[in-house]
């Protein structure tokens, strides 16, 4: 095999859709992951490792429809994960068939705890499965990669057998995944330096790094291995992911794109360099956030480096007239570098149509007569209820209006509360059913948002179990929207909602009533006879 050139950027390898869907209450179905997806390929990720196919019916139907759909000529690369079994890799490469490029990455247990406590296999049959699986994964598609699965605790002379032997029966890149978050940045770089002295072929394939943060190293490990030769980085958008997450996107690509003078010298470039270092579009970074937090039912931490709330906000006065003075004073990077708007330009009660069409084209939508009809209407009954309508209201109703829309399940028509400290919480709602039937009931709770879902619940008739409830001011002032997100639980799976409101008991019902249309949509998918299929018990990295 011919050595392949050293990459002279940073091949972004987005696993949102696969390890970040293994966020708990994070379950994404397949017209949300193509959704996503598709906004993906816009922002110019190379790689979306779309689900690990074999998992499920769903998981499998996700692939497909992804590498059909968003896996054009031009394109991402679409990829799957599969353990290092036939049946794995044979279910990768029939999803991934309608992708112009495809790519199946298997993965098996190198360290020792995983050999003995998981899997229950020595040393040598390791070794010759690895080496017999990427061969077949081989047979079916050119670009395969391989992962030595908590490579980070494995014996190192072991690992280097292992990596040699896989790259000899054909892996096109090697990825190093930190399974458990365990490394610090200078044993990164030892562990690296060891891989390229002593696996002899190291440079006939991609490197790549995979690094979970459970200790909150997951960036600085990930831009070490950058340092010390790594072209590769997985990673996920907002870092979601298993546990304490991944490496998060956002953060890669703008350290990259901010320091860049600093990382040109790491591929071979001058340092005054201006050719960017990834292919990602970095103005759509904040849109791609807020569009995963929005599925997934993730919320963004305020503080969350380059897409929360507070990453381009001042309210030190010292701070405030720095910026006013000059921006770079306290900030080393635009707003707009990220796709982020500025939210002083505010619309109000009195603006049309045609106004708030214009400021949505200025904000990134591009909306349907229908979705653009229904998000004026919802515009207007804010702006009644507010004084300023601001830049970050209306994307929250935009959000809210084109997901609302995606789910074909029970609509709420009416809402009405009644409480206070001499009275019952007492809810009365009206809803739609699927079927166009018009139910309507009302029930006392303890407070008004339980009376709400105890109502919508004996409406619905569909066992669920409330297991998370959060509010979080998403606009400034008394008269803020508020965002909602609820997670419900059926059996073994949750179901995430999320909506916003100037009344956090409407935001609450309709967040519960998306939550529900999720379960239903799941449940018309599967069937309800009997039990509800489980997912495999997936092996994780």
């Amino acid at each position: 095999m011919n050595a392949k050139p050293e990459q002279d950027r940073v091949i972004i390898f987005d696993t949102t859709l696969r390890d970040g869907e293994q966020s708990p209450g994070a379950t994404l179905n397949p017209e949300e992951k193509l959704i996503i997806a598709r906004q993906l390929g816009v922002l110019g990720v190379d790689v979306i490792e779309a689900g690990f196919a074999v998992s499920s019916r769903g998981d499998f139907e996700a692939v497909q429809n992804i590498a059909r759909e968003v896996g054009l000529l031009n394109g991402p690369i679409i990829c799957s994960l599969a353990r290092a079994v036939r049946k794995d890799i044979e279910a990768a490469a029939e999803a991934l068939k309608p992708a112009a490029r495809g790519r199946i990455h298997t993965f098996i247990s190198t360290s020792d705890i995983h050999l003995t406590y998981q899997l229950k296999k020595t040393r040598s049959e390791v070794l010759a499965i690895a080496e017999e699986m990427v061969a077949y994964a081989k047979s079916f598609m050119e670009d395969v990669e391989f992962s030595p699965m908590d490579a980070t605790r494995s014996d190192p002379e072991f690992l280097y057998q292992v990596l040699e032997r896989a790259i000899a029966a054909g892996a096109t890149t090697i990825n190093i995944p930190d399974t458990v978050g365990y490394l610090t940045p200078k044993e990164i770089e030892k562990l690296l330096q060891g891989i390229k002295q002593n696996v002899p072929n190291i440079n006939q394939a991609i490197l790549s790094i995979h690094t979970q943060n459970d200790l909150g190293l997951a960036t600085a490990n990930t831009l070490t291995a950058i340092e010390n030769g790594v072209r590769q980085v997985e990673c996920t958008i907002n870092g979601i992911g298993e546990r304490a997450g991944n490496t998060a996107l956002e953060e890669i690509v703008m350290a990259l794109d901010v320091r860049q003078f600093y990382f040109n010298t790491y591929f071979g470039r001058s340092s005054d360099s201006q050719i960017p270092l990834t292919n990602i579009k970095t103005t759509e970074i904040y849109k791609t956030s807020r569009l995963v937090s929005n599925y997934t039912g993730m919320l963004v931490q305020p503080n969350k480096a380059i897409v929360g709330a507070n990453a381009f906000a001042h309210e030190s006065g010292i701070h405030q007239d720095g910026v006013i003075k000059h921006r770079q004073t306290y900030e080393i990077m635009e707003a707009a570098s990220v796709g982020l708007k500025e939210n002083s330009i505010v619309l109000g009660k009195h603006s049309g149509r045609n106004a708030f069409r214009v400021r949505l084209r200025e904000l990134g939508f591009e909306l349907n007569e229908a979705d653009l009809n229904k998000a004026f209407i919802r515009f207007k009954e804010v702006a009644d209820k507010k004084k300023e309508v601001s830049d970050w209201d209306i994307e929250v109703i935009v959000r809210d209006e084109t997901q609302i829309t995606l789910e074909k399940g029970f609509q709420i028509e009416h809402i009405q509360v009644s409480c206070g400290s001499c009275a019952c919480p007492t809810a009365t709602v009206t809803i739609v059913t699927p079927e166009g039937k018009i139910l309507t009931d009302a029930v006392v709770g303890a407070g008004p948002v339980d009376a709400v879902y105890k109502v919508i619940n004996r409406l619905i008739k569909i066992p669920n179990q409330l297991i998370e409830f959060a509010v979080q001011s998403v606009t400034e002032g008394i008269d803020a929207l508020g965002t909602v997100t609820v997670r419900l639980r059926y059996q073994e799976r949750i179901f995430s909602g999320q909506a916003s409101d100037t009344d956090i008991v409407v935001a609450a019902a309709f967040a519960h009533i998306q939550a529900i249309n999720r379960l239903y949509g799941y449940l018309q998918r599967v069937g309800t006879k009997a039990e509800v299929e489980k997912d495999l018990i997936l092996s994780k990295h």
